[in-house]
Formats: C-alpha cells, sequence, structure tokens
C-alpha cells in the first residue's frame, strides 16, 4: 500500500520528478567516468614500464647545490663516459649498459625538414629498451667508437622526411649541416612510461653527438639493465654507492646524480595518477550531495503541496508512520532510479572515451557499488527530514490548509 501511494505520487509529475533525479544521475555517471580514466591511465602506465622492462635503472646527472640553490636532474654535468665504464666493469649484476646524450635539432632530408631530439645511445639500447629495428640495422660498437655519422630514424621521423613505409637506409640526412647516413628505422613504440615520445627521434653514437654536434665532454645519463629483475634494487645501490666514490662525495652530502630504477618511477607516476583520481571522482561526489539537496527541496515542497491530502489520511486512521514510509519510499526511489541510470550513463560514458578519445579506461565494480550505495544512503539521509515534517503534522490544522 505504501509503495503503491508512493510510486503513484511520483508519477503525478513526471518532469518533476526526472529533474529533481537529474542530480543523482550526474554525480554517480561522474563518479564511475572519472575513476574508469584514472584506472585506465595508471594501467596504462604499468604496461609502459613493464615493456620498458622492469629490470631498467636509469642514472640521471644533476642534483647539484650551490650557494643555497639546489637544482634537479640534468641540472649539473656531472656524469663521463668514463662513468659509464666504470659502472659496466667494476657493478656486479648488469646485462647491458648504455651512455646517452641529447640534444634538439632541425633535421633535413631532401626538400623536407623536422626539428626533432637527436638522442646519442649505444649500442645496448633495443636490448634495454625490448625495442628492435623494422627496417635495416642498428648502429655498431665501431660506430660508436669511431664517433660516425649514422643514424638510426624513428618511425615517426621516417615518415616525416621520407614518407609512411619508405626504406630511407642508404640515403643521407643533415643535422646542423652534418651529413649523416641512415643505417635503420625503429619499430613503432610510442609514448615511452619514462620519456617523450619514442618514436619522434633520431639515434646516433652517443661519441658522434659529443664530438661532432655538441662538443660536450659530459654525458646526461646511463641506461642499465640488471641481469635478474629480482637484483634491480641492489644493483641501483651499487651504483650509487660506485658513483659517489668515483665523484668523491663525503658523507652526508647528496648525491650529484639520480639513480631511479623503473619500478620506483612507476610507482611515483601511479601514485601521482591515484592522487589526481581520488581528486577528480570527490569533486564529483560532490554532485551527489547537491543531488540529494535536490530532493530534499522538492520533497519539502512535495509536503506542502499535499497538506490537505496527508491531513486527511491522518484523519481517516493513517499512522505517522505510514506517513514517514511513504515519503521516504519517494525519496529513496529518486535516488535509486537517478543511481541506477546514472550507473548506466558512467560505463556508456566510459567505454565511449575508450573508444572514440582513444583514452584507456578501466571501469572498477569497486565504484559501481559505491556511488550506488552513497546514492541510496543520501535519498534516505535528504529524505528523512521531509518525511518526518509530513508524518507529525496535525491533522486538524493539515485540513485547514489552503
Amino acid at each position: 500500500m505504501t509503495f503503491r501511494i508512493a510510486f503513484k505520487a511520483l508519477g503525478r509529475n513526471k518532469m518533476r520528478t526526472a529533474l529533481t533525479m537529474l542530480g543523482m544521475i550526474i554525480g554517480v555517471s561522474a563518479v564511475i567516468t572519472l575513476v574508469a580514466m584514472g584506472n585506465g591511465a595508471t594501467s596504462m602506465i604499468e604496461d609502459q614500464i613493464k615493456g620498458a622492462g622492469t629490470n631498467m635503472i636509469t642514472v640521471n646527472a644533476g642534483n647539484f647545490s650551490q650557494g643555497g640553490v639546489r637544482g634537479g636532474s640534468g641540472t649539473s654535468s656531472t656524469l663521463t663516459p668514463e662513468d659509464a665504464d666504470a659502472i659496466r666493469k667494476e657493478v656486479a649484476g648488469i646485462q647491458y649498459l648504455a651512455a646517452g646524450i641529447s640534444m634538439q635539432a632541425q633535421v633535413v632530408a631532401g626538400n623536407q625538414n623536422w626539428f626533432t631530439r637527436i638522442q646519442g645511445t649505444d649500442v645496448d639500447l633495443p636490448m634495454i629498451r625490448a625495442w628492435p629495428t623494422q627496417v635495416g640495422s642498428f648502429f655498431s660498437s665501431q660506430d660508436v667508437s669511431g664517433a660516425a655519422k649514422v643514424a638510426v630514424l624513428g618511425k615517426s621521423v621516417n615518415e616525416t622526411l621520407f614518407g609512411v613505409d619508405a626504406d630511407p637506409v642508404g640515403q643521407v640526412i643533415r643535422i646542423k649541416n652534418q651529413p649523416f647516413k641512415v643505417v635503420g628505422v625503429m619499430a613503432a613504440k610510442g609514448q615511452s612510461g619514462m620519456g617523450p615520445d619514442m618514436d619522434d627521434q633520431i639515434l646516433t653514437p652517443y661519441t658522434t653527438v659529443m664530438k661532432k654536434l655538441t662538443g660536450s665532454t659530459n654525458i646526461r645519463e646511463v641506461l642499465v639493465s640488471a641481469a635478474v629483475a629480482e637484483q634491480t634494487s641492489a644493483v641501483a645501490d651499487s651504483i650509487a654507492i660506485l658513483l659517489r666514490t668515483r665523484h668523491k662525495l663525503s658523507p652526508g652530502q647528496d648525491d650529484d646524480f639520480f639513480v631511479r630504477t623503473a619500478q620506483e618511477i612507476a610507482d611515483i607516476r601511479s601514485a601521482a595518477m591515484g592522487t589526481m583520481t581520488t581528486l577528480l571522482a570527490g569533486i564529483a561526489g560532490v554532485s551527489l550531495i547537491v543531488g540529494g539537496i535536490g530532493i530534499m527541496n522538492i520533497m519539502l515542497v512535495s509536503v506542502t503541496e499535499r497538506t490537505r491530502e496527508i491531513g486527511l489520511r491522518l484523519a481517516v486512521g493513517a499512522k505517522r508512520q505510514d506517513i514517514l514510509s511513504q515519503f521516504l519510499v519517494e525519496a529513496v526511489t529518486l535516488s535509486l532510479l537517478g543511481g541506477i541510470i546514472g550507473i548506466v550513463v558512467g560505463v556508456t560514458a566510459s567505454v565511449l572515451i575508450s573508444r572514440l578519445a582513444q583514452w584507456s579506461t578501466q571501469i572498477s565494480l569497486l565504484s559501481i557499488l559505491t556511488s550506488f550505495l552513497f546514492s541510496a544512503l543520501v535519498g534516505v539521509s535528504f529524505g528523512y527530514y521531509p518525511a518526518r515534517k509530513a508524518a507529525f503534522l496535525n491533522p486538524i490544522e493539515a485540513l485547514r490548509y489552503e
């Protein structure tokens, strides 16, 4: 009986009922969609790190202190090729190692040109990054020792300079007006979990970049791959100890370099993304509160409009509990229906974002359940006051209400 009366009352003004549910629909769908996007981004970061190899260690120059001013990664040239050689020879548990130095320059090929990153590296890079060549081959150790002017193109650079699916091997490109022979093209790699777009760069021996392009005597990074993934942290610690000794850093003095493992970088980025997801979900959750306030306002208006009806029911024997239950059922029905529709809208929006915007999404069952339960709680919380007000109306005064 109570449910029939409540549903009949909601059906009298369908437009007002729909608008009342709108706040819950927006709130629930926003929470589900934002959490799905955040989870998808976190999962994508983890996949990128796994693709690069969880046993990868990155050593960067930087972190200098002078006159109370502290710099970050890359703000000082503290790494040398000799440091890289020492790490290779003296640190146990290393499988691959590649010294690195990068710059940006305008590259010209025929009548085409492109501004891109020139990455000086070593022959072990394809093994460290699990990144094979698609066309041609990678440069050799002889090219590194001889500072040869050879280049391996990223896929995006190749398509820009020579066209889609072109084979540029043997062609000559010019970097800072110096000719470089193209020996290969790397397979598509995409956005790195720990850096820029891997396909938008040109790889060349680090010795060539140092001697022929920049005139630098220092390198900016050393990429290391541990032989056993479980020993990655131990290898990273050994590298740090060796570099502190080589750089003559006294106890208590800050490192003038950074040593980071792939997993550490993944954890940092995942934690940052998780914090952002929580923040956005919290902001979206505010709309659930707003929706609850809307329900309370509409229920208060409904009580005022139906004062004579409530008085009549009380006069013919209805109990206060019956009136309380009726209005609570109306409020909870509004919030639950809004929650269910919001779930459908949120899941649909997540799927559409994934397909149309190419943004990885991962729908969370926990966010769906939490949003639904929260919408029910909002219905009870914000519906109780109007329901209680209706239940405790004086029957005689209610019948006299105009």
